[in-house]
């Protein structure tokens, strides 16, 4: 591994160790920087600020997830994240409280935004409606994801995205029938 991912990798063990005692807003990068040994321009080289990391630390989790496997379907994908998040939930339902510009919950929202695209491209024709539907059901899976960790994971990645398709597909032949 580079040194570059090395030191990466020992801020992002150092943020969710600190996330795990204290909330974000309470968290500076010089603690994030004593926790590993590390100095601010060590921090300030791989990254802007705190938020940039957390995001970092999804996206090398994501894409690891992505590398990894291969999905028969976008369901099968979103269990895998379900899987990222129930392994680490902790870290993740800190890092979904986070609120402002460049948050989590924004990061997540763009990160997911492709794979709706990808379900939605036998639905609805690439223009503005696709985008508010994107939209839409970004948010809505986001909220179901908040929730879902809020609540502790008490079902599994399975059950939880089982019920998630089993309600969506219900919801589209209902809307199918009354259209008929």
């Amino acid at each position: 591994m580079p040194d570059a991912n090395i030191t990466k990798t020992a801020l992002a063990s150092s943020m969710k160790r600190l996330m795990k005692e204290k909330s974000f807003s309470k968290i500076s990068v010089i603690d994030i920087c004593d926790g590993c040994g590390m100095n601010r321009k060590s921090f300030y080289y791989h990254f802007k600020d705190k938020y940039d990391l957390v995001n970092w630390i999804f996206y090398i989790d994501f894409i690891g997830l992505v590398n990894t496997r291969e999905y028969r379907s976008g369901w099968d994908l979103l269990v895998s994240v379900g899987d990222l998040f129930y392994r680490d939930q902790e870290f993740y339902r800190a890092a979904l409280k986070i609120e402002g510009q460049n948050s989590f919950q924004e990061y997540f929202h763009e990160s997911m935004a492709p794979i709706v695209s990808f379900f939605l491209r036998d639905v609805c024709e690439a223009d503005e409606e696709q985008e508010i539907f994107i939209t839409f059901f970004c948010d809505a899976y986001l909220s179901a994801v908040v929730r879902w960790l809020e609540d502790g994971c008490r079902i599994s990645p399975e059950e939880f995205i089982g019920g998630l398709k089993k309600m969506i597909l219900g919801m589209a032949r209902q809307i199918q029938e009354e259209e008929l």
